[in-house]
Order: C-alpha cells, then structure tokens, then sequence
C-alpha cells in the first residue's frame, strides 16, 4: 500500500496509497492538501519504491514504509483493487487501528472505507463507499448511505473516487479556515459541470448503471 503525508507547523497529516490504488481518489485529494499552508504531504507504503495505479499507466515512487509513521494528524486512504488486498494484511489493519488513536482526523475515499471496516472503526455508524462496494461495507456493520460525504467525529468516509475532492476540500477549512478552502477551490478551478447526470444511482439510467458495471468488471 502507499501513501502520502501532509504535516502542518503543528504536527503531521500523513497519507496512504498501495498497489493498484484508485489514481483520482489519492492524487484530487493530494492537490488541495498539499497547498493549505504549512502543510507537509508525503506518502507512504507497504514497503518502499514505485507504486502502481489500477489502471497500470501511473506510478509513485515512495520512499517511506508505513511502520515508520508512529502518529499523524490526518490519515487519508484511497480506494481501488489495492484496498480489498489490504483487508487480510493484520499487520496494516493493527496499525490503522494504532495510528487512529493519534490522528486528528481519519479519512478513506471510495472502497478505502472497507479498511475503516476492518479495523473495527466503523460498526454502528452510518458511512459511505462506492455504490458498487455498498454490501461489502455492511459487512464490517456499518449502514450504508449514498450521501457524497459523511462524517462521525473525526473520521470521514467519502462516495466513490470523485467524492474524495468533496472531502478535501472540507478537509482544508478544519485544518485552515474556509477562506483558505474556497480559495482552494477557486485555484483548482473545482466547479464541476458535466454534461451528464448519471454520477449516482440515484441519477443514472439502468442502461448506464449496467454499463457501468461492466466497465468494472473489465468489460
């Protein structure tokens, strides 16, 4: 797994990749992050060297193993294939669950919040997930729900890979102030508009929600 970590004057925010990870759930959130003031972002792995993107044409070269990392500010973990690997690594599990005890705030994007599951983090509460992961996510009981963010306290759950800029950017105001997070915004030119409304299943037509399973599973 790989990851990143953002420290600020006052203590670390560290961030987490792994091999075949979603590239937009680590690199949106990455690019707000990384510019609030004072922040210091790097990303750190199962091991050190170059991590590969589940879609195979990107890569990270991390230097640092995740055991070196004794407490953070914030934990960001993004989704992708790499994630369900994670699931019966106990040795990463323990150490969410450890580094959990010292963050400020713990925060996954997409199928990420399957490890907030397995670490015991998220049972009785209500969390989010990409739709297609919603039942894996209950299996760890916790409840589902399709909104686009959700917090508990400090730890955060977001919807499927898009959703992690929502959560970043909220993100930035608590760790700086909401000036700094809407001028965040502005400087990343974050105003999306697509030309369709299928980015949920609430929007989406049974055609797309099939097509778009397909394109999941390889298709």
């Amino acid at each position: 797994m790989t990851g990143y970590e953002a420290s600020r004057s006052r203590g670390p925010d560290r961030r987490k990749l792994f091999k075949l990870f979603e590239p937009l759930d680590a690199i949106g959130p990455y690019e707000l992050l990384a510019n609030v003031p004072d922040a210091q972002v790097r990303f750190v792995a199962p091991e050190p060297g170059r991590i590969v993107d589940v879609l195979g044409a990107m890569w990270v070269d991390v230097p640092t193993r995740y055991t070196e990392v004794e407490s953070c500010d914030v934990l960001l973990v993004p989704g992708g294939a790499g994630a369900r690997l994670m699931l019966n690594n106990t040795e990463f599990i323990d150490w969410v669950w450890r580094i959990h005890e010292t963050t400020r705030f713990t925060t996954w994007v997409c199928t990420g919040a399957l490890i907030l599951g397995a670490a015991g983090l998220l049972k009785g509460q209500t969390a989010t997930t990409h739709w297609l992961a919603m039942d894996d996510l209950e299996t760890f009981g916790a409840t589902y729900t399709a909104e686009r963010v959700v917090w508990h306290d400090k730890i955060i759950t977001s919807a499927g890979i898009s959703a992690g800029m929502d959560l970043a950017l909220g993100l930035c105001a608590l760790l700086s102030d909401e000036l700094t997070a809407r001028a965040m915004q502005l400087l990343t030119a974050y105003d999306p508009q697509p030309p369709y409304d299928s980015g949920s299943l609430a929007t989406a037509t049974p055609e797309a929600v099939a097509r778009a399973r397909e394109l999941a599973s390889g298709g």
